[in-house]
């Protein structure tokens, strides 16, 4: 099939990797203007010699941009490809192709919906998750699925970073192949999802990671884990923010106030919550750089608020 590929990263190297391993012709792919770092997928693109195309947005007061779509339909793509969009694609170009749009999403939908699914299912206490392909159409993440792989456990020791690089991107590179092999092979058998089971969660904001010392301990450690490595959980020392990260929650009895440092054992710094106490690894005081918890200056019997 003729294939335009819309996103970023290196899972989105991988999935066009897997494309072109399967014979597939990419005839466009699509990333983001060029930043500070190189990007893996634009890399990939340039090294094999395909069309590379880089735009900021494709709309303009919420209407398509007409020299986009006519960019877009030159290419002649029978299928789109969004294995890491952060962009809003019109409706011209998501349904221009005979057979749609292919998406991913990191969670078991209609089960957390929108932009920060991985942090969601660890801070709202989620055991076990998996992705989903879907077809996207003009809600959020509301399209019908085509590939869903579930069966991967949030251990209590998992970060937003750890579930999706060591658990989450290799299922999610399958899926999207398994899926575009359906679609190519005329096999491709589309459910709704059921709205009944649905549920949306916004952005990860400072809002959001803000801790509030009077919830419970093991609500704290998975807030802490959510928000690693981004944007970083964050308390007030003095009226500076300090993030925490490496978190990991052990319950048991502590007399302290919550948001008391208790100890450093073992380079980590121990901090009293409702029902035991959190161990956290490194530390983000201010704008300073991320450094170990037991080097960034906090005493024993200080606190957090």
């Amino acid at each position: 099939m003729r294939i335009a590929v819309f996103g970023q990263a290196a899972f989105g190297r991988d999935v066009l990797i897997g494309l072109l391993d399967a014979g597939h012709e990419v005839v466009g792919v699509y990333v983001p203007p060029a930043g500070a770092r190189p990007d893996p997928l634009a890399e990939e693109a340039e090294s094999r010699g395909l069309p590379l195309l880089r735009h900021k947005s494709f709309r303009r007061k919420g209407q398509a941009r007409p020299e986009r779509v006519e960019e877009y339909l030159k290419l002649g793509a029978e299928l789109n490809v969004l294995p890491f969009t952060t962009v809003i694609l019109p409706p011209e170009i998501v349904d221009a192709p005979s057979h749609g749009s292919l998406c991913f999403h990191p969670s078991l939908l209609p089960r957390f919906r929108g932009g920060a699914a991985i942090p969601w299912q660890i801070i709202l206490g989620e055991r076990e998750t998996g992705v989903t392909v879907f077809r996207p159409d003009a809600g959020v993440d509301t399209g019908p699925i085509l590939v869903q792989k579930g069966g991967v456990t949030i251990e209590d020791s998992d970060n937003a970073a750890s579930l999706y690089f060591d658990k989450l991107y290799p299922l999610g590179v399958e899926a999207m192949r398994e899926a575009v092999a359906l679609v190519s092979e005329g096999c491709a058998e589309y459910r709704p999802q059921d709205e009944y089971e649905a549920t949306f969660q916004g952005l990860v904001d400072d809002a959001a990671a803000r801790i509030d010392w009077e919830r419970p301990g093991l609500e704290l450690g998975r807030l802490v884990r959510g928000c690693d490595p981004q944007p970083g959980a964050h308390a007030l020392r003095e009226g500076e923010p300090v993030r925490l990260f490496g978190g990991v929650f052990a319950p048991g009895p502590s007399a302290a106030p919550p948001g008391t440092v208790l100890a450093v054992e073992t380079g980590r710094l121990e901090i009293a919550v409702g029902g035991g106490r959190l161990s956290i690894a490194k530390l983000r005081v201010g704008n300073a750089p991320k450094r170990p918890a037991a080097e960034a200056g906090l005493a024993v019997g200080e606190r957090l608020r």
